[in-house]
């Protein structure tokens, strides 16, 4: 199938043409890039956006429970639902188990949602490098709603941000401790945190943990870009399904503000910005990677070991010989 053929088909919607996309996007081959890119650069002319929600938890807050629960109640509105799920990559392998079909088995039957989960690729913040890609890839699919999951919660987790209108943060209940290290890095991105697990003997639990993130976010944050009352903490069980109406409500009364006073549009023209930084700075590691400049990375350094040159000079004649290639 060329380019053509499979922008055509990601435009109609066909699920299996955007999981060969996606696949496409991922790939590390010189070829595919090019092919990518190129198709990438036409379906950008058809300007279709989605709502787009990163995710995030500590692990065993029940984030698939709570992503299959939700994304079935906006199927069940009438909404197109896409899923990019980043499973984490061993570090020692690079293999991972990308399980979240398995987990989210209702939701993987339904015809109006897709389901994609990836190696995150020891990436920073554990998104996927071309999930961003992939998402683009999904609003011209024609998807109403994106979630990108993202793996584990940290500082670095930040990066999710960059590819979101909104960024939900999922916490069980009294699981303040799990974020001790992290809340700062957290607190400055969080639009919503959901308590999940609000049922049976959890439910009084979640409630005053709501409340006492609600106060400290009231206490901690406020930027132009949150209305009155945001960021906001709601709780839910995923598993009764209880409290998801309330987590949409809130979302979509928090994206219809910002898109309102211009704010959604300033923050993905900020978004393209870094990405296209990041891109920069990705394509200059990459030269680093030939077998040429790490012969001349391994032949400089050895020799400033030995002492028979001086570090900043070897340094400014690897980069000369990189620039030169």
């Amino acid at each position: 199938m060329d380019t053509e053929q499979l922008k055509q088909k990601i435009l109609d919607g066909d699920r299996r043409a955007l999981a060969r996309a996606i696949t496409l996007v991922e790939s590390g081959r010189a070829d595919h890039r090019s092919m990518a890119q190129e198709l990438l650069s036409e379906l950008a002319q058809h300007k279709r956006q989605s709502l787009r929600i990163g995710l995030s938890g500590t692990p065993g807050v029940g984030k698939s429970t709570f992503i299959e629960s939700f994304g079935m109640m906006l199927t069940a509105l009438g909404l197109r639902v896409a899923v990019l799920a980043v499973d984490p990559s061993s570090a020692r392998s690079g293999g991972s188990i990308l399980g979240d079909k398995t987990r989210m088995e209702r939701l993987s039957r339904e015809k109006n949602a897709f389901i994609r989960p990836s190696p995150s690729q020891t990436h920073l913040g554990g998104v996927a490098r071309r999930s961003r890609e992939a998402v683009a890839l999904c609003e011209a699919a024609g998807f109403d709603v994106v979630l990108v999951e993202t793996v584990g919660v940290g500082q670095s987790e930040t990066v999710v941000a960059e590819m979101s209108d909104a960024f939900v943060l999922l916490l069980a209940p009294a699981g303040g401790d799990e974020l001790q290290g992290v809340k700062r890095g957290i607190m400055e991105i969080a639009d919503l945190i959901v308590i999940n697990k609000a049922d049976g003997d959890l439910k009084s639990t979640a409630a005053r943990t709501r409340a006492d993130y609600a106060g400290a976010l009231r206490l901690l944050r406020k930027r132009p870009q949150d209305p009155e009352g945001y960021p906001r903490a709601t709780a839910v069980s995923a598993l009764e399904e209880d409290g998801l109406d309330e987590t949409w409500a809130a979302l979509q009364e928090l994206i219809e503000w910002r898109r309102a006073r211009g704010f959604c549009d300033r923050t993905r023209a900020a978004q393209a910005r870094y990405w296209f930084e990041q891109d920069v700075k990705h394509r200059l590691l990459a030269q680093l990677e030939t077998p040429q400049a790490k012969d001349d990375l391994v032949r400089l350094s050895d020799a400033v070991a030995e002492g028979a040159r001086d570090p900043a000079e070897a340094a400014a004649e690897f980069v000369s010989r990189l620039r030169a290639d």
